[in-house]
């Protein structure tokens, strides 16, 4: 692997996967309920009954008067449409701990559980996407989180006080020509005296106009890809210009150039080398922020759902008595009730730290984000032109301001943010395949010689003469089995039966395609999508009946989330082997070699000879610096 310094290391396909491989938690030290699922075992007892919530009088206490300010201190409206967060906002935030909410209370933070974090988020949300995605970024993925987990006492004591006061952070990693893909880093940390000399240009920083303290993603020659904690107005670094979007549009989002900026070597977190092991691992919790925002934009569709279609007549009734409304309507409340059911069940497991919740957080943020947006596609639907029509445009007329629109173009980062929906299918079913990986991997390396495919083969033989037999039979097929659920028994079965199902199909791609499963990213990705339906039926079925005495009609949206997600389940069943991936991947390329280039004929193409990613030189900036500061509360 090599590089120049600024520049993306040249790295072939395999390298790229080592590094990959090298990144990821290799070891499962905890039970994993996601884990045992895309294995054909149905562990209830890891999330039934409902796990324990610590009461918290001081985080319900924050909730109360974080719900307080928003309503009074936060301007949704004013930030959309001046594209900027007020500096007044920010001081706010800060007077109320927000960004401080994950950070110890011996650092000067709040020591909020992930359960009330989230929740805040949610909150958030709910008045200003882009304030929840200021906060996300500085706790989630930023400083405080990395340092957290693998920070050393004397770096907590020096940078999270700052954070905690209000000081925001921001997570470095892209690149314009670097990506998922990692392995191909150009931005370079060279050892010097005392510490490193760092040179490079990152892209879409969230919060990298703002922030006074960052975490960059850096190549140091020959140890790897390392993170440092770096000071935002260390000289060398520019600001060169803040990015807009197509949503999100107080978002302080930045081109960060580094050069020659001294890092010094106590400002290492975690060890030279391990940086994108820490990014992965601060990943597992740090993913749940973005469900949470999904979780506060599902709730706000249903609210305005629910009110617009009880109030607006056609053809002499109420637009929510019609059959079709009436089945968006329904799958709005029944999948809101399913996201916030996984994103709960995910922070109170992560909460009290006995489970592995790498695959569950991956799975709640894919789910989510997907969901979240049909979610609000279909409220536009509801609304119809009034949907599609601006609230400032709704107000200017004298209608009710709800910012629809908005909703739809704030939810759509969420699909690509974090990971994009087609890397989060190919993480999670790396995990997926872990087990089989483990004791056959070496039947179907190319490079493994004779003596390791042997080795190897007695391995799986042993594993599959135990396992196989496991998914043939089990209790989703006694017809009392689950009885405990009552109405929503039925639909525990189907997910026992149905996690063996998977289990088997699985099996059954890696018998038939090997060493090239990993190039079947359909086949892959629909194995996803089954255990992230199969793992929200369980989360919703679990909560219903933990909330039976308090919430009983949770119980009825339970089971119609079940009976919708089993459909989507079983016709991903059918398409893993009846589907016409091989045909798209062949009409796919020939469309890149422009065998089909008529069907462009007719229409006016965009005029331009700029390149679709933009090169750059290392060396100082050549542009004014459009950093901002936010300055003190007069």
């Amino acid at each position: 692997m090599t590089t120049t310094q600024g520049k993306p290391a040249d790295v072939s396909e395999k390298q790229a996967r080592q590094v990959a491989e090298a990144a990821r938690e290799a070891e499962w030290r905890k039970p994993s309920f996601g884990k045992e699922l895309f294995l054909g075992r149905f562990p209830l007892d890891l999330i039934d009954p409902w796990p324990t919530v610590a009461s918290r009088p001081d985080a319900d206490d924050y909730l109360a008067r974080l719900e307080t300010y928003l309503r009074s201190g936060v301007d949704g409206a004013r930030i959309e449409r001046d594209a900027r967060i007020p500096d007044e906002v920010f001081h706010g935030l800060a007077g109320l701990g927000a960004f401080g909410m994950k950070i110890d209370k011996e650092y000067g933070g709040l020591g909020l559980p992930n359960l009330h974090y989230c929740k805040a988020l949610t909150l958030v949300g709910s008045i200003s996407p882009a304030v929840a995605a200021l906060l996300s970024a500085h706790q989630s993925i930023g400083v405080p989180q990395p340092l957290k987990i693998f920070g050393t006492p004397a770096q907590k004591k020096a940078f999270l006080p700052r954070l905690a006061a209000g000081e925001v952070s921001a997570f470095l990693l892209t690149e314009p020509d670097v990506g998922s893909d990692p392995a191909r880093l150009g931005t370079v940390a060279e050892p010097v005296e005392g510490g490193f000399r760092l040179n490079g240009l990152k892209l879409w920083a969230t919060n990298g106009t703002i922030a006074t303290l960052l975490v960059v993603m850096a190549r140091v020659p020959d140890k790897g890809i390392t993170a440092f904690v770096v000071e935002g107005d260390a000289p060398g670094i520019t600001v060169e210009r803040r990015n807009a979007f197509l949503g999100l549009r107080g978002l302080e989002n930045s081109v960060t150039r580094f050069h020659d900026v001294f890092v010094p070597e106590e400002n290492v977190i975690g060890g030279l080398g391990k940086g994108l092991k820490i990014a992965l691992t601060t990943l597992n919790t740090g993913r749940l922020s973005l469900p949470a925002m999904c979780v506060g934009a599902g709730k706000w569709s249903l609210n305005v759902a629910r009110q617009w279609s009880a109030e607006r007549v056609q053809w002499g009734r109420p637009v929510g008595q019609h059959e079709a409304v009436a089945k968006k309507i329904a799958f709005i409340a029944a999948t809101t009730y399913a996201m916030e059911s996984m994103l709960d069940l995910c922070c109170v497991i992560a909460d009290d730290d006995r489970n592995d919740i790498r695959i569950e957080a991956a799975l709640v943020k894919l789910f989510a984000s997907e969901m979240a947006w049909q979610i609000a596609d279909e409220l536009i639907q509801i609304r119809g032109g009034r949907g599609y029509e601006t609230a400032e445009s709704l107000g200017a007329r004298g209608e009710r301001a709800a910012e629809v629109e908005q909703v739809l173009r704030d939810l759509r980062i969420n699909r690509i943010f974090e990971g994009s929906t087609e890397i989060m299918h190919l993480l999670i079913a790396r995990e997926a395949v872990d087990a089989h990986l483990s004791v056959a991997g070496d039947i179907i390396d190319p490079e493994a010689g004779l003596g390791r495919k042997a080795r190897a083969g007695a391995r799986a033989g042993a594993f599959y003469a135990r396992w196989l037999p496991t998914l043939a039979v089990g209790r989703g097929q006694v017809p009392t089995g689950y009885g405990r659920f009552g109405p929503l028994a039925a639909h525990m079965r189907y997910v026992e039966r149905a996690s063996r199902k998977l289990a088997r199909s699985t099996f059954y791609g890696m018998s038939r395609w090997q060493a090239k499963l990993e190039r079947k990213q359909g086949f892959l990705a629909r194995i996803v999508d089954i255990g992230a339906e199969l793992f929200a039926m369980s989360a919703v079925c679990v909560r219903a009946r933990a909330e039976r005495q308090v919430h009983p009609e949770g119980v009825e949206l339970a089971d119609l989330f079940c009976r919708q997600s089993r459909l989507r389940a079983e016709a991903l069943f059918a398409e893993l082997w009846d589907n016409t991936d091989a045909r798209d991947v062949r009409v796919a390329r020939r469309v890149l070699d422009g065998r089909y280039a008529f069907l462009e004929d007719g229409i006016v193409t965009p005029q331009s000879d700029a390149a679709w990613v933009a090169a750059w030189e290392p060396g100082p900036a050549t542009v004014d610096d459009v950093r901002r500061r936010i300055p003190p509360p007069a």
